[in-house]
């Protein structure tokens, strides 16, 4: 008996716009761009409608306003994203043997093996219909016998379908696209095939193995591999994450010592208080600075395992001193919290009382029922909750 693989590419369709327009149907139909303000931000998402006019993820805003001025600007929520994310993990966790999360609105999942049992086809788009069906959302789904035939079906699927391609009919599905449709050929590569007259993905098949390696050395099998549709990339099972972060681009450059350090508490004040909603403990603390000039420095210590403010704020407090110049503006200010481990946070007999550790608790019991910042520290009582956009990017 021949073994056929069947992997499934999960897509959800503009998915920040898609949520957004859940919560207001008037953005429905309508070009919008999430991410930032129209100066100083990028593009996180953009609508259908956005796009016709040549707007894309990554743009700098001010470039996507420019392209289409009566785009409508949505800040972006990453509470409500977050939590759409988990809705659709949860369905699919239930329903499939294997899948990888590869993003908040991306996924990958192994249905090989279930064809002794059923049409993994009609696995595939039943899991999609229940996402559809208990989020409102639309999705896209791919399946085919690797990753990559599975992810550009799903490109050629959007907006809003599922596509299969048979086995043993890669190769016919692949030849009339661009080879810039093949999911890890960069643009310098691509121009480099331009330049042999090689467009299409059925140009590509044609060439030779021998001229791939000569022209690009190691890569070469792999992009003659790709252009045939092999592909032994394995889904690798979800696991947990190792860092949490966020940060934040001012509006207006900011040279006050006192405003950055406020920002910086009020922000570790939120993480922490997500590690300790999601039961993890962090060993290292890092900032990020990025000046006027976009010259962008880190600063990271080591610090014994951790979700408390009282100790994560000072080393934040420190990592500014040695990073920052009174001399030079600050465009963005971050920090970020890594080498995360499960456990609950513990009293330090050296640092800690009772007392210290109730209040934590009392904090993130009032935090969860009435939402965050309903108590936090004095510093950050001026920085709304969740002013720290992650779509906010340079």
């Amino acid at each position: 008996m021949s073994f056929k693989r069947y992997i499934m590419h999960i897509d959800l369709d503009s998915f920040f716009v898609s949520v957004e327009r859940l919560y207001d149907p008037s953005l429905i139909g309508k070009p919008i761009i999430i991410g930032g303000n129209a100066q100083r931000g990028v593009v996180a998402s953009c609508s259908y409608e956005a796009r016709r006019f040549g707007v894309h993820s990554g743009m700098s805003s001010r470039d996507a306003f420019k392209l289409c001025p009566h785009a409508i600007s949505v800040r972006g929520n990453h509470e409500r994203y977050s939590d759409y994310s988990k809705r659709v993990t949860k369905i699919i966790d239930e329903m499939v043997p294997l899948y990888q999360k590869a993003s908040v609105d991306e996924f990958y999942i192994d249905l090989t093996g279930t064809d002794r049992f059923y049409d993994p086809y009609q696995l595939a788009a039943q899991v999609r219909q229940r996402i559809i069906k208990e989020t409102k959302l639309p999705i896209s789904f791919g399946l085919g016998s690797g990753r990559t035939i599975a992810k550009m079906a799903t490109n050629r699927a959007k907006p809003n379908g599922q596509l299969f391609v048979p086995h043993g009919s890669e190769m016919a599905f692949l030849a009339p696209l661009p080879i810039s449709a093949m999911p890890g050929l960069g643009e310098s590569t691509c121009k480099k095939f331009y330049e042999y007259g090689i467009e299409k993905i059925g140009d590509l098949q044609k060439v030779q193995l021998r001229f791939l390696q000569t022209v690009f050395g190691k890569n070469g099998l792999w992009i003659y591999e790709k252009a045939r549709g092999v592909d032994y990339g394995e889904v690798v099972p979800h696991s947990d994450r190792k860092s949490i972060s966020t940060e934040c681009t001012f509006g207006n450059n900011v040279s006050d010592r006192r405003t950055l350090e406020t920002t910086l508490v009020s922000m570790t004040e939120e993480l922490s208080s997500k590690l300790r909603r999601e039961n993890k403990l962090a060993s290292c603390l890092a900032i990020k600075i990025r000046f006027a000039n976009f010259e962008t420095h880190t600063q990271q210590e080591k610090i014994p395992l951790t979700a408390a403010e009282h100790i994560l704020i000072p080393g934040i407090k420190n990592l500014l001193t040695k990073a920052w110049n009174q001399n030079r503006p600050v465009r963005l200010i971050g920090v970020r919290l890594s080498n995360l481990a499960t456990g609950s946070y513990q009293i330090n007999l050296f640092d800690d009382n009772e007392r210290q550790l109730q209040l934590y608790q009392a904090m993130d019991k009032i935090n969860f029922k009435f939402g965050d910042k309903t108590v936090c520290r004095a510093a950050g009582m001026n920085i709304g909750t969740r002013n720290f956009n992650p779509f906010m990017r340079d």
